[in-house]
């Protein structure tokens, strides 16, 4: 993604490293100006919402300037390197902390002209929704994600105008049907909201954004006058308090759970199973020349026991389309498994997990667990997946509520295996035993199926012989 601002100077824009990603940060330049650069050099780190990815520069040149240092949160679509393409341009210093407002601006896209080339990832995908063609400014648009940005880099954002009313005969506010009955019952015209979803789209939170801007001119008690300077900055004793910036990973963990716990109406249902047969097959397992160099352990068995309640209970493994008021079966099982990273949590998934044999499906588990642990996770990897196991057994606790990954209607939780007393042929015998939690969405999965996909998974790690009876 280039742009052309001199005759031999060529300015590389932030590309889409991701799909529809909108920004990322850059962690590391690589190149400074006065350096030479050659098509396909990496010149930068960068880190989205979902992994950390190395950029190539698409041309030889020089460098003329870094317009951004290491650090900085940059939109995609702006340029962050410009490149004498000549090679005979002196170079300018390398660019110091600039403000938010210096960035360079995003050139128009026209419409219909399709994808956008980028060097990773799938590139910027025009969408499929047509969006009717407005009247009214797109300033507020503009400004508010201008604040947003600045804010997240650590500025005090300027406060923005408030958005002008619609005019008369504009066209009709683009919302999905929930959103306008929330902001009727809210009391809100969504004519005069600004939008921030794809393609002008009015979301759930720019409605509660206009209620929240709306609600100091709600009592009619006077009240003393603000003062005209602007708030002063928090102050906190550094020496009892941290404050981290929320991005990258953190941030996009933070907005799916919310959106998952407020969007998705989640059941969840638990099981403690004696496990000792199962933990038996795993040594074996071991000792299989089969299994030689792969990692075996419980959670393999406790994934493919997943997939074959999956397989006796296809339903499970399904989304909720709200747009189109559709329940979407998948036919095929891409299974995540949630990683705990120094980064933070991910979730990336096994493609077509249903097909793999047990000593395929280890293989996976290995690649992925070292892929996660060393930060080299990529955005496709955890894009698709249609059920999530998180295994917060490692920890030593028992078992959890687990939050719905955004897309999927299932999560099972396997708590830790501890050796406890336990009834077995009528007397009381040590066992390992866990606690299984299965959340699910209750808007498509009805409390039976829930129900019989966990008692299939604790049935098969009961008896792991199920693996070959019910398979």
């Amino acid at each position: 993604m280039t742009t052309m601002t001199e005759a031999s100077v060529r300015e590389f824009k932030m590309p889409d490293v991701g799909e529809g990603l909108t920004e990322a940060e850059i962690l590391k330049w690589f190149v400074q100006p006065g350096d030479t650069v050659t098509d396909g050099q990496v010149v930068c780190e960068v880190e989205t919402a979902k992994a950390a990815v190395e950029l190539p520069i698409p041309y030889d040149g020089v460098v003329r300037e870094l317009h951004f240092p290491e650090g900085t949160t940059v939109d995609v679509g702006t340029a962050i390197i410009a490149v004498d393409v000549s090679g005979g341009a002196a170079p300018a210093p390398v660019a110091e902390q600039r403000p938010e407002t210096s960035k360079v601006a995003e050139e128009p896209k026209s419409e219909g002209s399709g994808r956008q080339p980028v060097l990773v990832g799938y590139g910027v995908a025009t969408s499929s929704t047509r969006r009717r063609p407005r009247k009214g400014p797109e300033v507020p648009v503009q400004q508010a994600s201008t604040a947003i940005q600045t804010e997240l880099n650590g500025h005090t954002p300027t406060a923005p105008a408030a958005p002008a009313p619609a005019p008369a005969g504009a066209d009709r506010p683009l919302a999905k049907p929930p959103v306008r009955k929330l902001a009727k019952d809210l009391g809100v015209d969504l004519t005069t909201v600004v939008p921030s979803g794809p393609d002008g789209i009015i979301t759930r939170e720019d409605v509660h954004a206009a209620v929240a801007a709306a609600a100091p001119e709600a009592p009619e008690q006077p009240v003393a006058p603000a003062p005209a300077t602007a708030p002063a900055a928090v102050s906190y004793d550094t020496t009892r308090e941290t404050r981290i910036p929320v991005k990258g990973v953190r941030k996009a963990t933070a907005a799916a759970m919310v959106g998952s716990a407020f969007t998705a109406p989640h059941v969840t249902e638990f099981v403690t199973v004696d496990v000792t047969r199962t933990m038996k097959l795993v040594e074996e397992l071991k000792q299989d020349k089969e299994f030689a160099g792969l990692r075996v352990n419980p959670l393999l068995l406790i994934a493919k026991a997943l997939l074959v309640a999956i397989k006796r209970n296809p339903d499970i493994n399904a989304s909720w389309d709200d747009a189109a008021q559709e329940i979407v079966v998948k036919h095929y099982v891409n299974l995540g498994i949630a990683a705990a990273t120094p980064r933070g949590l991910i979730v990336p998934n096994i493609k077509d997990a249903h097909e793999k044999t047990l000593p395929q499906l280890a293989e996976s588990l290995g690649e992925l667990v070292s892929t996660a642990r060393d930060g080299k996770t990529s955005p496709a990897a955890m894009q698709g997946g249609t059920v999530t196991i998180t295994n917060v057994g490692v920890f030593g606790v028992d078992t959890g509520t687990p939050l719905l990954n955004p897309g999927e209607s299932a999560i099972l939780a396997v708590g830790a295996i501890k050796l406890q007393p336990w009834v077995h042929k009528g007397k009381v015998k040590p066992r390992q035993v866990t606690t299984l939690a299965l959340s699910f969405d209750h808007r498509l999965v009805d409390g039976e199926l829930g129900s019989k996909v966990l008692a299939d998974v604790a049935a098969i790690l009961e008896q792991p012989k199920r693996l070959i009876t019910w398979a």
